[in-house]
């Protein structure tokens, strides 16, 4: 198991090995746990297609779930702001609670902006080689700002919203991600095509799923 390289803050804090191991959970899954992480600008489909995806993967009876950057924001990073540093926190932690979920044996699909290289980087550094797929949901940002129902873009080039990702704060697309995928012109079903292939090369799902 790949554990945390930065000491906890608290003292007396010894890690426990459980008896039911990842590897049981994985036989029993029938499928290896895996992180995939989806970026991309805003509206640019990593929700849409992180969900696409997990239907797909649901029905062929995989053990999923979706990390999703609004609903993070509920809950577990209610209290960060999208401040910079506020952002590689938001990261941290999403990538802490996936890195947990993939030790379950489960197959955790994160559908996060992420706009910093080195954020996306750190994650994939907490766990094994191959277990981190980085999708890469490619779509132009004149795109993005027609599926924009919620007027963020908007709001963005008139100064009504601060440090907004492909406007007033910059996102650092991957360099070498696992997959890319162009979510501005190719339908929904060849991106969840191209996913899953992805996933199977790299040995995350048997050839036969």
């Amino acid at each position: 198991m790949t554990q945390s390289s930065t000491p906890p803050a608290s003292s007396n804090v010894v890690w426990h090995n459980a008896t039911v191991t990842r590897a049981r959970r994985e036989a029993q899954n029938q499928h290896k746990g895996a992180i995939v992480w989806f970026t991309g600008l805003s509206g640019a489909g990593k929700s849409t297609l992180a969900h696409a995806v997990e239907e797909a993967l649901h029905q062929q009876g995989c053990r999923t779930f979706v990390l999703d950057g609004d609903n993070v924001r509920h809950g577990l990073c209610g209290d960060l702001s999208f401040s910079s540093a506020d952002r590689i926190e938001n990261i941290r932690r999403v990538g802490e609670v996936a890195k947990l979920f993939m030790e379950a044996g489960v197959i955790v699909l994160t559908a996060f902006i992420s706009p910093f290289r080195a954020d996306r980087e750190r994650v994939r550094g907490m766990v094994g080689h191959g277990e981190f797929v980085e999708v890469y949901c490619n779509s132009p940002i004149e795109v993005c700002e027609t599926r924009d129902v919620k007027g963020l873009y908007k709001k963005a080039r008139a100064g009504v919203i601060s440090d907004f990702t492909g406007i007033s704060s910059p996102y650092e697309a991957p360099d070498n991600p696992e997959l890319t995928v162009n979510t501005g012109a190719a339908t929904l079903d060849n991106c969840v095509a191209d996913t899953l292939e992805a996933m199977r090369k790299r040995g995350i799902l048997q050839r036969s799923l």
